[in-house]
């Protein structure tokens, strides 16, 4: 094997390393912070510039509830369960200065906190009827007509979310 070519692969293992690592830490804690690197930006200008932060919420699937078995019915009473899915609103935190216009020529700021908050959905489901009835002993043990039988389970969302918006003097 090249040298070129091992240099390659280890680069690539090093990588995929790398990013196995970081995604534990952030799948415990169910949002991956993002940051936004302004420093450099605020040294070459010399200015104060905002300062950007993010959490990336992760999309966590949930075991949908089996169909239930009810007495009287040919087909399960959920015959397409609803699919549960828990995740997150993005957060955001954003502080920016804000130059005064008049005076001596200092800064304050304005700033927005929105954390990272839980959502629960349920994704829609279906449940239908077959158009005969149970096995009737009273029918030499066949079957009677009946009229079909459709529904929609309707989807769920449920968040409750928070945030904050300040102003003040300094940085």
């Amino acid at each position: 094997m090249k040298s070129t070519t091992r240099g390659t692969l280890a680069a690539v293992v090093t990588g995929i390393a790398a990013t196995v690592g970081a995604a534990g830490p952030a799948a415990a804690s169910g949002a991956v912070p993002v940051s936004v690197p302004l420093g450099g930006v605020s040294t070459a200008l010399d200015m104060e510039v905002p300062h950007l932060g993010a959490q990336v919420p992760l999309v966590k699937p949930g075991a949908p509830e089996g169909p239930r078995y009810v007495t009287g019915r040919l087909l399960p009473e959920r015959t397409l369960p609803q699919l549960p899915v828990s995740s997150g609103l993005p957060g955001v935190d954003a502080r920016s200065p804000l130059p005064h216009v008049l005076g001596d020529g200092g800064f304050d700021h304005v700033g927005l906190d929105a954390p990272a908050s839980d959502l629960r959905a349920l994704a829609p489901g279906l449940s239908v009827d077959a158009p005969l009835t149970a096995p009737d002993a009273g029918n030499f043990g066949l079957p009677r007509p009946k009229l079909p039988q459709a529904g929609i389970l309707t989807p769920v969302l449920q968040n409750v979310s928070d945030a904050n918006l300040q102003s003040g003097p300094g940085l």
